[in-house]
């Protein structure tokens, strides 16, 4: 039974990953600043301590491990975005990545793979001139997030020269039932409003919470896959759509569309607001071309399952 050694292996994405391991036969080790109550609740998951920031690590639970799924990092829309947050959000990234690398360095261990989230915010908006989806050899765009989203690839990209296999998964907006996008998307929709952003005419580059765990899991276990991936359905939509198309969901024919101005928008969320109302269009074309394949390609099945569920 191989091991998975998981940073953020508490939040929502890696908790889900932690699932989907578990089902698929992995032991799991999850790298935490403090070791929770119930360490021992769940079979075949170990807790390990680390600590990004003063540079520490458990090195006994980095030789036991076999991957490495690396998800550390401050959310992003979790707070305001003042000069102090825009720091920590991207030291919790490249120090962690730090870590990682130095513990690789000087310690024996048999880590074959190391397979690091990073974001679609690597890329711009949408341009009017070029209606190219974006690919994943396209250049990271200037602002905050296309910054951070290079610091963080460039951070974790010097394990390769360690003869570790990398592979970097660029995500899009997860849908999941436990929290993220989609439970603000619920909020209003459960007064009965269904809350279009701006114009809603932006294109969100979505994923399903399975589908992005099912490709972290091929991304361990295809020995062809390396560098970057975009981790986005098929489908894109606009905000409109998807706000509609859940409402439909939740409600049927009971609820009020209504568009929240962007100018309320920008007072809510100040710099934030930037990144809700931008249109990104991401294609999934490298990764189908692996032979991987959505279960949920479209809103429409997405939504279907995350209702139901």
């Amino acid at each position: 039974m191989e091991t998975v050694l998981i940073t953020g292996g508490t939040g929502m994405v890696g908790v889900a990953i932690t699932k989907h391991l578990l089902a698929n036969g992995y032991k799991v080790i999850i790298l935490t600043r403090q070791l929770p109550a119930n360490k021992n609740k769940i079979q075949f998951v170990d807790y390990a301590v680390w600590n990004p920031n003063n540079q520490t690590i458990d090195i006994t639970a980095l030789q036991k491990a076999d991957y490495i799924i690396h998800l550390a990092g401050a959310g992003v829309v979790d707070k305001k975005w003042t000069a102090s947050y825009k720091l920590e959000i991207q030291n919790s990234r490249t120090e962690s990545s730090k870590l990682i690398l130095l513990a690789l360095s000087n310690n024996s261990n048999k880590v074959k793979t190391i397979v690091s989230a990073s974001a679609i915010g690597w890329y711009g908006a949408d341009s009017s001139e070029n209606k190219k989806a974006f690919e994943e050899n396209d250049l990271s765009a200037e602002g905050f997030l296309g910054e951070t989203c290079l610091l963080w690839e460039q951070s974790i990209d010097p394990v390769e020269a360690l003869q570790k296999r990398l592979v970097k998964l660029r995500l899009g907006i997860v849908l999941s039932n436990d929290g993220g996008a989609l439970a603000e998307f619920k909020k209003p929709i459960k007064l009965g409003i269904a809350g279009i952003l701006g114009s809603g005419k932006q294109i969100i580059s979505w994923i399903h919470i399975d589908d992005l765990c099912r490709l972290f899991i091929n991304a361990l276990e295809n020995n062809l896959l390396s560098g970057s991936y975009n981790a986005v359905a098929p489908e894109p939509v606009t905000n409109k759509t998807l706000t509609i198309e859940l409402a439909k969901k939740m409600k049927g024919k009971f609820f009020i569309p209504m568009h929240v101005p962007a100018i309320i928008l920008k007072i809510m969320l100040g710099e934030r607001s930037t990144e809700v109302l931008k249109s990104t269009t991401v294609s999934c074309d490298k990764i189908k071309k692996t032979g991987f394949t959505f279960l949920y390609p479209t809103i429409d099945s997405a939504l279907k399952q995350l209702c139901k569920a």
